[in-house]
């Protein structure tokens, strides 16, 4: 199903946009914050929030001026209160309070809530029907179905953020859905891209975080070095566009200059490039349906020389055949793959287990649990809980 397929009426840039930024602290809020603060006269910040990160978003809120700021956990609010004591910005925790503040109304929100946990803010905002750029890829990975019915629901024009997806649809022509051949996403191949399996079997969470282009948070840097994370963007690509799943590859392209790729009937392939700065993607939908000015190097294509391209190997990298296999599946079995995923992404961060055993459990848990179809949010948090104590069990046991 297409983005566009959803989309209100586009909202030209007029005035000041009134923004809410869920995750403001992470690299996707910061991000937010740095165009937000060269552009004062175009936006408005009404909300911020943060998982427990007080310091960080205390700063960024006496910067911003927000009307609340919001931690998710409890135990951050004494801090974050301090911290913003007599500026007037009401402050509040927990994740309820995380909710009530994704209700805010306002004009656009940036879902960045990283993982799973970003699920109930970001429907919160979709069920309030205005626009919601969203750079959470796990909200339509464990959730696709009941986010999609939430935004035709609310009238909700959601945006993608991820910097493939934004890439697909900047060059993605609506009104030629049916001449679409196929959806190309591209990945750099994360910092493991030329070793050998025995290689990677000594892999340590430092090396697997040092992407090569792109400035992360350390679970996502991870996603990148298995290539899970392309895995869970061919899910969010099957969801947001009306383009069946056989139809979406994914190319290994280095430089992480061409972002994505749109190929049509005709043998046209429309690609759109840029350097490898969230800032990018994230200034074309703060401004969409109208373009913004940034402050990103801008690509010079004689000085890069080479744009180089190879296809993913499954043997090495498997993340990205378990994901297609899940979403064909269907019935929660994506959620069950993001789940575990996740569980096992921070075994391996924390020492527990290693590199190569990130997917081998994640394959192991989609064998164990049952899954089932997600048609509610209780129906989402039994199966992710269920899937998490599995990954868990398989984790402490070894096997």
């Amino acid at each position: 199903m297409a983005v566009t397929e959803f989309s209100g009426d586009p909202r030209a840039v007029q005035g000041c946009r009134r923004l809410s930024i869920l995750g403001a602290t992470g690299s996707i809020g910061t991000s937010t914050a740095d165009l937000v603060r060269r552009n004062p006269e175009a936006f408005d910040v009404a909300v911020l929030t943060a998982n427990r990160n007080a310091a960080d978003l205390a700063t960024l809120a006496r910067e911003l001026r927000p009307e609340l700021a919001i931690v998710a956990d409890p135990e951050a609010y004494t801090e974050l209160q301090e911290l913003l004591a007599g500026t007037g910005i009401e402050v509040a925790a927990g994740p309820q309070a995380l909710v009530e503040a994704a209700r805010e109304p306002v004009d656009m929100t940036i879902a960045g809530i990283v993982g799973a946990a970003g699920l109930d803010s970001a429907l919160a905002a979709i069920q309030q029907g205005t626009v919601v750029a969203l750079a959470n890829k796990e909200c339509l990975v464990c959730a696709g179905d009941l986010v999609l019915e939430a935004c035709h629901a609310a009238g909700t024009t959601l945006l993608p953020l991820d910097s493939e997806h934004n890439a697909i649809f900047q060059v993605f022509e609506t009104e030629n859905a049916a001449d679409v051949e196929k959806l190309v996403l591209t990945a750099s191949g994360g910092p493991f891209r030329t070793w050998t399996r025995p290689q990677m079997a000594t892999a340590t969470p430092d090396q697997a975080v040092a992407h090569p282009n792109w400035d992360m948070g350390r679970k996502i840097s991870v996603d990148p070095a298995t290539m899970m994370n392309k895995g869970l963007e061919l899910i969010e690509a099957a969801y947001l566009f009306p383009v069946a799943s056989e139809n979406i590859d994914v190319l290994v392209h280095p430089q992480s200059v061409v972002h994505s790729m749109v190929a049509y009937t005709d043998g046209s392939m429309l690609a759109q490039l840029g350097p490898p700065d969230m800032r990018v993607p994230i200034a074309h939908a703060l401004a969409w349906p109208a373009r913004m000015k940034t402050p990103v190097e801008r690509l010079d294509l004689a000085a890069i020389g080479t744009l180089d391209f190879e296809a993913p190997d499954d043997e090495r990298f498997p993340a990205i055949a378990l994901a297609r296999a899940a979403l064909d599946s269907g019935n929660g079995s994506t959620a069950v793959l993001n789940a575990a995923n996740e569980v096992a992404v921070q075994s391996f961060l924390d020492n527990l287990i290693g590199f190569l055993d990130i997917t081998k459990f994640v394959e192991k848990t989609l064998e164990l649990v049952q899954a089932s179809p997600i048609r509610t949010l209780d129906d989402f948090r039994a199966l992710d809980t269920e899937t998490r104590v599995v990954t868990e069990s398989l984790v402490k046991s070894g096997s």
